[in-house]
Formats: C-alpha cells, sequence, structure tokens
C-alpha cells in the first residue's frame, strides 16, 4: 500500500514538473534564440566587436547573469517569500502591507507603491513579450527562405492574432501539450548546443568566473553596453516566482536545475562557438547551430516554444490584473474562469484585447526583434530589482534575518541588478523608453483608482448611515413600512453603514421583505480560503426583524460566487427562514460626477471617472440572478 501511495506521489510530481516546464520556463526557455544575436548586432547603438575573447566573455557573462538572478536570486531566495504558497509581485504586495503594519506611514505607502509599480512593469512584459518571442521565431525564416524576409511581419500578426482570439477558449485544453512541447525543445536546444561546443571546446572554460569578470572590469566600455543585450538571457526569471503556486517551489526546482539550467548553457557556449568559428555566423546563431535540413522544422518547434511563452505571459497578465482588482487596486473587471478543475486558469476579455492590440501596434512599429530587444531588458531588470529589494525588506521585517546575513547578500544581488538597470538606461532613446512609459501609465491609473475609490467609499458610508441607528428607526416606523414576503439579499461594504439600495427601498418605496440578509464581501490577502473560513453571520441584535448581517470572504485569486457562497449559510443560524432559491438582490449603481472639491488634481478625477466605464457588471461578477436582481442608482462627486 505505502508502495502505491509513493508510485502515485511520484506520478503526481512528475506531471507538475512538466507543466512547469510547459508553462513557467516558455519565456526563460526561448532566450537563446535572441540573445547573442542582439549582443553582437552590429546596428546596436553600442556595438560588441566580434572577437574570441569578447565571445568568451559575453558567454561567460550570461551563464554567471542566469546563475545569479535565476538560481540564487529567485530559486534559492525569493521563491521562499510566499504567500500561503502563491508568488509574484501581486503576493509579494500583500506580505509587505502585514510587514508594514504598525510602521511608519511614509514607509508603508513606499513600499506598497514600489510593488505596484514592479506589477506595472509587468503589464510591459506581457505586451512586448509575445511580440518580441514570436517574431524571433519567425524571424527564422529568413535563414531558410530568404526570400520570405517581407513576410516575417505579416505571419508573425498573423500568429498573434490567431494566439489572442483562442484565448477565451482558456489554456486547459491545450495546456496538457505545453510540457511535452517543452520538454523536446530544451532536449534538442541542448543537443544542438553539444554540436556547437564540439567545433571549439575550448569555449567551456568560459564558465569559469574569471572570464566574465576580466571582460566586465577589462573591458568596462563594451562590457558595460553589453549588459543591456545579456540581461535578455534572464527573460521570463519572475514567471518562475509568478506561477509557484500552480506548481509548487520544488518542482520549479527540479525542472531548472536538472533540464532547462543546462539546456540554456549548452545553446549559448554552442553559439558562442559557432561565432568564434565564423564571424559572419553573429546574424542567427541560434538557428545556424542547426544543419539545412533540420532548419526548417526548428523554426516551426521554435515558432511553438515562442507561443507557448507568449500564452504564458498573457496568462499572468490576466492573474495579475484579476489580483490587482481584488486588493482595490483596478475596478471589478469581468473574469471568465475557462477551468473546472484550475482556479488561476482565468479570461479577461477587457485586458485580452488591449493586449492583443498593444502586441500588434509593436510588432509593426519595430518589425524585428533586435529592435525590440532594446526596450524588452528594462522591463526585466526593474521587475528583478524591486522584487530583490523587496525580498530583502520582507526577509528582514518578517523572519528577523540578521543583518550580517542580509547585507552582503543584498549588496551583491543589487549591485548586479542595478548595473544592469544602469546599462538599459542607455538605451532609453532607442525603446527602453517603452516599457516604463507603460510601467508609468499602469502605476497612474492604479494608484488613481484606489485613491479614487478611498474618497467615493467615503463619501457612500457618509451616506449611507449607521446600521444600528437605520434598523433601529426601521422598527419604530414599521406601522408605515408594508412587508412582503420573500427573502431580499443586499450586498454591502460591511456592518458599519445601511446599504444605500435598502435605504432607498424603505424611503421611497416604504416596502421591506419578511427576511433580509445584508452581506459583506471581503477579499482577503491570501489566494483562497475553505468553506468553513468562507461565512459568517450576525444577527446584530435584530434576529426578530428577520435581518441578519452575512460576511463572505474570499481569496484573491478566487471566483467570487455569491450564490454559492450563500449555501454554505447554516439554517440554524438564520433561524431557517430564508428562501435562497427564490431570493431578491438587490444592489447599488454609483454615477460618478466631477465635483469642485480639490480631492484630487482634475486631471486625476477624469483618469478616474473613466476608468470605473470599465467596471464588470456587479450582477455577473457576483454571480447573481438576472431575472431576479434590482439595480438602484445614486450619484457621487469626486
Amino acid at each position: 500500500m505505502a508502495q502505491q501511495h509513493g508510485s502515485a506521489r511520484d506520478k503526481v510530481r512528475l506531471t507538475l514538473i512538466v507543466g512547469a516546464l510547459g508553462v513557467v520556463f516558455g519565456d526563460i526557455g526561448t532566450s537563446p534564440i535572441y540573445t547573442l544575436q542582439t549582443v553582437f548586432n552590429p546596428d546596436d547603438p553600442h556595438p560588441v566587436p566580434v572577437s574570441t575573447e569578447n565571445v568568451y566573455g559575453i558567454c561567460s557573462l550570461i551563464f554567471w547573469s542566469v546563475m545569479f538572478v535565476v538560481t540564487i536570486n529567485y530559486i534559492l531566495l525569493a521563491m521562499h517569500a510566499d504567500n500561503d504558497g502563491e508568488g509574484g509581485v501581486m503576493a509579494l504586495i500583500t506580505l509587505l502591507r502585514r510587514s508594514a503594519e504598525g510602521r511608519g506611514r511614509r514607509v508603508a505607502l513606499f513600499l506598497a507603491a514600489l510593488g505596484i509599480f514592479g506589477a506595472s512593469l509587468f503589464f510591459g512584459d506581457s505586451m512586448i513579450t509575445p511580440a518580441i518571442s514570436v517574431l524571433s521565431a519567425v524571424e527564422g525564416v529568413k535563414l531558410v527562405r530568404p526570400s520570405l524576409a517581407e513576410a516575417v511581419v505579416p505571419i508573425t500578426a498573423v500568429i498573434i492574432v490567431v494566439l489572442f482570439l483562442v484565448q477565451r477558449r482558456g489554456s486547459a485544453s491545450v495546456g496538457r501539450v505545453f510540457g511535452p512541447v517543452m520538454i523536446t525543445w530544451f532536449t534538442v536546444i541542448g543537443v544542438l548546443g553539444v554540436a556547437g561546443i564540439a567545433k571549439h571546446p575550448a569555449i567551456l572554460e568560459a564558465l569559469s568566473p574569471s572570464y566574465a569578470v576580466g571582460f566586465l572590469f577589462g573591458h568596462f566600455g563594451i562590457a558595460f553596453f553589453a549588459l543591456a543585450a545579456v540581461v535578455l538571457s534572464v527573460t521570463g526569471a519572475e514567471a518562475l516566482y509568478a506561477d509557484m503556486g500552480h506548481f509548487g517551489r520544488k518542482n520549479i526546482s527540479r525542472g531548472w536545475l536538472f533540464l532547462v539550467l543546462p539546456a540554456l548553457t549548452l545553446s549559448y557556449f554552442g553559439q558562442g562557438a559557432l561565432i568564434i568559428e565564423d564571424h559572419a555566423n553573429i546574424s542567427g546563431p541560434f538557428f545556424l547551430l542547426a544543419p539545412d535540413w533540420l532548419r526548417l522544422p526548428l523554426v516551426l518547434l521554435a515558432t511553438a516554444a515562442t507561443v507557448i511563452a507568449a500564452q504564458a505571459v498573457i496568462t499572468g497578465a490576466f492573474s495579475v490584473t484579476s489580483q490587482a482588482a481584488q486588493l482595490g487596486y483596478l475596478p471589478r473587471l469581468r473574469v471568465a474562469h475557462t477551468s473546472e478543475h484550475e482556479i488561476g486558469q482565468i479570461y479577461v476579455p477587457w485586458i485580452n484585447w488591449l493586449l492583443m492590440v498593444s502586441v500588434l501596434t509593436l510588432v509593426f512599429a519595430f518589425r524585428s526583434s533586435a529592435a525590440l530587444a532594446y526596450a524588452y531588458g528594462m522591463t526585466v531588470t526593474g521587475t528583478i530589482t524591486i522584487t530583490t529589494l523587496l525580498f530583502f525588506y520582507i526577509a528582514r521585517q518578517r523572519w528577523q534575518t540578521s543583518l550580517w546575513l542580509l547585507i552582503p547578500g543584498a549588496v551583491v544581488l543589487l549591485s548586479i541588478e542595478l548595473l544592469f538597470v544602469a546599462a538599459n538606461l542607455t538605451k532609453l532613446f532607442h525603446g527602453a523608453w517603452l516599457p516604463l512609459l507603460i510601467a508609468l501609465v499602469a502605476f497612474t491609473v492604479m494608484t488613481t483608482w484606489q485613491k479614487g475609490r478611498a474618497i467615493v467609499t467615503a463619501e457612500r458610508r457618509r451616506r449611507e448611515g449607521t446600521l444600528s441607528e437605520f434598523i433601529e428607526d426601521l422598527t419604530r416606523n414599521a406601522a408605515q413600512i408594508v412587508q412582503v414576503a420573500g427573502t431580499a439579499v443586499f450586498l454591502n461594504r460591511g456592518n458599519q453603514t445601511a446599504p444605500l439600495a435598502m435605504r432607498a427601498n424603505v424611503e421611497h418605496n416604504h416596502v421591506r421583505h419578511d427576511h433580509v440578509l445584508i452581506i459583506s464581501i471581503e477579499t482577503l490577502p491570501v489566494p483562497r480560503l475553505t468553506d468553513e473560513e468562507r461565512i459568517t453571520v450576525d444577527a446584530l441584535g435584530f434576529e426578530d426583524d428577520g435581518i441578519f448581517f452575512v460576511s463572505a470572504r474570499f481569496g484573491y485569486a478566487e471566483s467570487q460566487d455569491l450564490q454559492a457562497a450563500l449555501r454554505l449559510l447554516d439554517p440554524g443560524t438564520t433561524e431557517g427562514r430564508l428562501d435562497l432559491d427564490n431570493a431578491s438582490y438587490f444592489l447599488s449603481k454609483i454615477e460618478l460626477r466631477r465635483g469642485a472639491e480639490p480631492t484630487m488634481a482634475a486631471w486625476r478625477k477624469r483618469l478616474f471617472i473613466a476608468t470605473s466605464y470599465i467596471t464588470a457588471d456587479a450582477a455577473e461578477h457576483f454571480g447573481l440572478p438576472r431575472d431576479r436582481t434590482v439595480i438602484m442608482g445614486s450619484h457621487i462627486e469626486v
């Protein structure tokens, strides 16, 4: 029996590792297609001269950058800072909130803003990754059929359109093939790398860090600018952390150490050997590693791998958007769950079409992966550096790690990452401005929404009045109010104030139901909750009036299905008097208007109101039945 259980666990572990290979490593796994080609691109504003010494130095820099940033920073360090198993920037933000409790307000605001800017950079990454990944793969056809060079951009555009059109179907149906495709991919690029190394085995000497250090400090004028392209070798590192909740830290670590890292290393060093053999190979060293007969199949495999990489980052954008909305940084958007088994597989239509338009714009504007590479590095370096800063703060505040351990580690890692940031800033006018602009726009929208939401909440609370006083007035004036049979459910923001819809129903219609549930929906800074944690009931001292306050709690990664949550109610807590199958649901719709009060700058008021128009329908968001939902309006000035 124990042997059977062990076999079952091994199968589950293997399935998770294969799944991680198909989703988590798609982005970083396709980096060899364009990294070395970009480093030695003669059209670069700061080109790296092609020489044996420089190739050794670049290969060594790439290897040790991957080791420090991915293996040490993410695998060994950052992935230990999880929020109930979930990783990524949004998980770090929730950890920061807890760490900042009881501390200075300025520190809390700065840390929250830093985390939100990191999430904003990810939105830039989710636009650039599909464009550069698919472009770099399709560009391989130029080596197979030079006459097809003009078709690269149109082919890329078609692939991208199809990719976004199928998002509504979800990744569940195609997810089963992701792992095997990526296993094939890593095996192929590793084997091709070995073939390249065989032509110049001495390239393996560059595994020594002395080559990286010697190149960086011996040729700093060249090496510094080269770092802007070297950083492309760690693109997708954030995915290892962000997808930790789906596959687990150990499974991701095993996939990285035993397959992905060796395959990437062999590919980079094989390309380096190929360039040393013939400097003309800088035009496309990745595809030139393959013999002529294998290049077309390799282009097709690369295209499949880059589509998977794009799929992973698009899904990540959906997740970040959903979690940001749950935490109050974005308006509530329509979210469709595309899998009955994996709650993390979601589809956000508004974000999907925004990304599609943005990606296509980038493809037609930049027209080559080399041109986009200048923009790509900025998102990577910015996100990695912010993650490192937040990790070390959390390590000190939450785990009380000794400073003598933290300071040396922080100095080494941040020095490397800030050097990458500085190098990418030199490309500011060659494309690096783009991700910064995208991040700035996203950051402005999120912080404006958070501030405007707080203003509206305060004004709404003032208008609603105290819930206890409202119910007392309801009892005193019972003779003037018609009491109708049935159950009414009013959504509210807490148990302190009266629902606007309920107040309007009583004051204007002079009607109330026999049984009333006032529901407050709370999003907790944890991914998921159990059924036992979902619902609590409070009679508020008015159980004789048939009025109950219900708190429904959800994790930030969950679908907020109110009807499903209410079915968990114990009939004993509400005296068994509810008829949920025929209950009426009442929502308060708020219309926002610009007011004269200086609550925010005028432009931020306009932005806040404009952003509110993309808010999803509340009835749909909470899974309410259309035929039993009543919406009552009100307006608030900001």
